[in-house]
């Protein structure tokens, strides 16, 4: 079975990536569970609820369960047949945060220009 959308993850002008970097702070299987979860959005995509859902403006968001039973989620677009991941983190209340939101709108407004 071949991907049918390939990730990528967000790198600012300097390089680094700050979602590689949160998601290497986590404990191993925790950091599994996140990484299974995105490989079956890119093999299945376009990919809908329980594990993804549309945000609002071209964000969507990969819905991870973990097993130290905290919730993460991975927040992407996807543009020109690639899927960028934009943020992570750890939810910690019902509604997404808006910081974590304005944040993956700017991320994704450097990805589009």
């Amino acid at each position: 079975m071949q991907k049918k959308i390939t990730a990528r993850f967000y790198h600012t002008q300097s390089g680094t990536s700050p979602v590689l970097e949160w998601l290497r702070s986590l404990p191993v299987d925790d950091r599994y569970a996140i990484g299974q979860d995105l490989a079956r959005v890119e093999f299945r995509w376009p990919i809908g609820m329980p594990l993804c859902r549309a945000l609002s403006d071209g964000l969507w968001e990969v819905r991870s369960t973990l097993p130290s039973r905290r919730i993460a989620r991975l927040i992407f677009c996807a543009e020109a047949g690639e899927l960028f991941v934009l943020h992570g983190f750890i939810k910690k209340t019902q509604k997404t945060p808006a910081v974590d939101l304005s944040l993956a709108y700017k991320r994704m407004k450097e990805i589009k220009s």
